[in-house]
């Protein structure tokens, strides 16, 4: 109710103001124009702008009003209305880390990502090594028996703070990947 609400409100300020910004300019130099033949009668009833006094602006601007009550009621209702299967998106959990990965990088970064995590820990979520936990290997007791997501994005927080960010706003996971190339850890 309170979008509907406020579309209303929206589309009743597009459709009383816009329309008069755009029709009065054309209005004021047409009249301008015409300003030199118009007897003294008519000059006195035109308002400084240029244009004739009316009241048939207040008329229109009711039911325009109106008409913009009625289209944010059609789409408060559409918007509430439940929608076919193949529409909503997916609302299935995220299995696999593989999954995540896949859905949140680009495919240059899912390639580094998983390198990462196949030589760190050959996908397996519980592989430990010394003080060393998870996917990732981190070194925190935070991420014993973590699920997949929380893991994957306690490492996005990790790259991202360490190596940087991609043009995409995504953590640079080929950085992250040379990096461990070159330092030859497993």
């Amino acid at each position: 109710m309170l979008i509907a609400r406020f579309a209303a409100l929206l589309c009743a300020r597009f459709t009383v103001l816009f329309p008069f910004t755009s029709m009065e300019k054309d209005s004021t130099a047409q009249i301008q124009d015409r300003n030199a033949g118009l007897t003294s009668t008519f000059k006195n009833v035109l308002c400084p702008s240029g244009t004739l006094q009316a009241r048939a602006h207040q008329g229109l601007r009711a039911s325009r009003s109106r008409i913009a009550r009625s289209l944010a009621l059609v789409i408060g209702i559409s918007m509430s209305m439940p929608m076919s299967a193949a529409d909503n998106g997916s609302r299935d959990a995220i299995h696999s880390l593989r999954q995540l990965a896949d859905i949140q990088l680009t495919e240059k970064q899912e390639a580094c990502h998983n390198y990462i995590v196949h030589r760190e820990s050959s996908f397996r979520a519980d592989a430990r090594n010394g003080s060393h936990h998870g996917y990732y290997q981190g070194r925190t007791t935070y991420l014993i028996g973590k699920p997949d997501d929380v893991q994957f994005y306690w490492y996005w927080n990790y790259v991202s703070s360490r190596y940087g960010v991609t043009e995409y706003d995504e953590p640079d996971m080929c950085k992250a990947a040379l990096h461990l190339k070159t330092r030859n850890w497993q």
